[in-house]
C-alpha cells in the first residue's frame, strides 16, 4: 500500500524556520538539509508504521510516530491511507503538547 502524504501548515512553517536559520550560516547545508528532511517525509508512502511512537503519543488521542533525520525529527500520524506530517522540529525542543498545537490539529 502506498500511503499519500499531507504536510500540514506547521510543519511547512518548521521547515522554512529550520531552513532560512541554517541558510544564514550556510546556504549550501540548508539547501542539502532540505532536500534530505524532504526526501525522507517522501520516504513515508512506504510502511510508515515502522517508525516508532513519539514521547508526545502518550499526550494525544491518535498515534503520533516520529522519524528522525539527524537532529530533527518529523512527528505525522497515520489516518486511513494519510500520513500527516504534523511537525519538524529540532531535537533539544520540548515535545508538542495538545494546548501547543493550532485547533484544526488536535485530531
Amino acid at each position: 500500500m502506498s500511503y499519500r502524504i499531507i504536510i500540514e501548515d506547521q510543519a511547512y512553517s518548521e521547515m522554512d524556520e529550520a531552513y532560512q536559520w541554517m541558510a544564514q550560516y550556510s546556504p549550501e547545508t540548508a539547501m542539502l538539509w532540505y532536500f534530505d528532511i524532504t526526501a525522507k517525509i517522501e520516504s513515508l508512502k512506504k510502511f510508515p508504521l515502522r517508525c516508532s511512537l513519539a514521547p508526545e503519543n502518550q499526550f494525544f488521542p491518535h498515534e503520533i510516530r516520529q522519524l528522525l533525520v539527524g537532529k530533527y525529527r518529523i512527528l505525522f500520524t497515520v489516518r486511513d491511507e494519510f500520513v500527516h506530517v504534523l511537525h519538524v522540529r529540532h531535537e533539544a525542543r520540548d515535545v508538542v503538547h495538545p494546548e501547543d498545537q493550532p485547533e484544526d490539529e488536535e485530531d
